[in-house]
């Protein structure tokens, strides 16, 4: 009943107000993705251009964008990506969309920034090609992609602008979506099914973790926060954080995982063990939050983690939608 309410009132707002613009939720846990990136637009297809390049690669076979289809929500499908030289990387491929949000990167939270990431992946011997000058090197050879550079930063091509156009394009790739134009005050942008999960993924205390501008990405948490899971340490891959720190309070944590274009990137986890965004709902339920929800509630969920997908991409195949659930009443007779 509130949430119509307010709807309704919204519409009205937004007809009295004529062209003004809608009126921004505040004290929101989430706040909107710009609508557009900044940046050099030279540089960033610069930089885009190098992200599909295999020449990075020691044998010319993989590129960055080997692992991080943008078709894919920014990830491959695959619970642990398999490298050039055919051995398992050790964690699932995390998106690379928004990933400049990101308070540290990787799940481990190693890199405090994109370039320190860009830094780490080039002089991994196993996958790419050990170090920048290497790559500087073979990038020159290609006379057109030289000249290319000349012609955006001026000068000859070297290795400090070639990271610098990678960066530029890895900030680019931001996903607005109909939540955020809900949250800047367009009351429609998300349907009432799925705005009653929003307020059921608040209400419960998801968006303890999952919140800020990525929904994530912006704290370390312990995966069984409130249970412990079974099977939990199978693999030293479970250890998390604890690689980094060696302290035994790290043990099982990982960087929170933001949730933007999650319908998009299954398999979930650390190790890619979770198939469905279903799956992942009902184990974030029992494991982090230590809570119990009605299927109904849990569906709602899914359907407001929906709308986090950028409205702009186009996924390699839709993802699955639950069914349409019925308003039911909850305490205090509020939808």
């Amino acid at each position: 009943m509130l949430s119509t309410l307010r709807r309704t009132v919204g519409a009205l707002a937004c007809c009295w107000a004529g062209s003004a613009a809608a009126q921004a939720l505040v004290n929101e846990p989430v706040r909107p993705l710009p609508m557009q990136a900044v940046g050099d637009p030279a540089r960033i297809a610069l930089g885009e251009r190098l992200f599909r390049d295999p020449r990075f690669s020691r044998g010319n076979t993989h590129s960055c964008a080997t692992c991080h289809q943008l078709r894919r929500g920014g990830a491959d499908g695959k619970a642990i990506s398999i490298g050039p030289d055919g051995k398992p990387a050790r964690f699932n491929t995390p998106t690379v969309y928004n990933s400049s949000f990101n308070f540290r990167q990787t799940w481990t939270g190693r890199y405090s920034g994109v370039e320190q990431l860009l830094d780490h992946v080039i002089a991994k011997p196993a996958v790419f090609a050990d170090n920048w000058d290497v790559v500087a090197a073979r990038l020159t050879r290609d006379e057109a992609l030289a000249a290319q550079f000349k012609d955006v930063y001026g000068d000859a091509l070297r290795p400090a602008y070639v990271r610098d156009a990678l960066d530029q394009y890895l900030r680019s790739l931001v996903t607005p979506s109909r939540f955020d134009r809900y949250l800047r005050g367009e009351a429609n942008a998300i349907s009432a099914e799925e705005e009653r999960g929003y307020l059921r993924f608040k209400s419960f205390g998801c968006g303890a973790c999952h919140q800020g501008i990525n929904l994530g990405g912006n704290l370390f948490q312990k995966l069984g926060a409130m249970r412990e899971m079974p099977g939990l340490e199978t693999s030293a891959t479970d250890l998390g954080r604890y690689h980094e720190t060696k302290r035994n309070v790290d043990r099982h944590v990982f960087r929170v995982p933001g949730l933007r274009n999650v319908a998009l990137t299954a398999p979930y986890f650390h190790d890619g063990s979770v198939a469905t965004l279903d799956q992942a709902v009902e184990l974030m339920f029992k494991y982090q939050l230590g809570r119990t929800a009605s299927q109904q509630d849990k569906d709602l969920i899914v359907r407001f983690l929906h709308t986090l997908s950028g409205e702009k991409l186009v996924p390699a195949e839709p993802p699955a939608m639950p069914p349409a659930v019925q308003p039911a009443v909850q305490p205090g007779g509020a939808p």
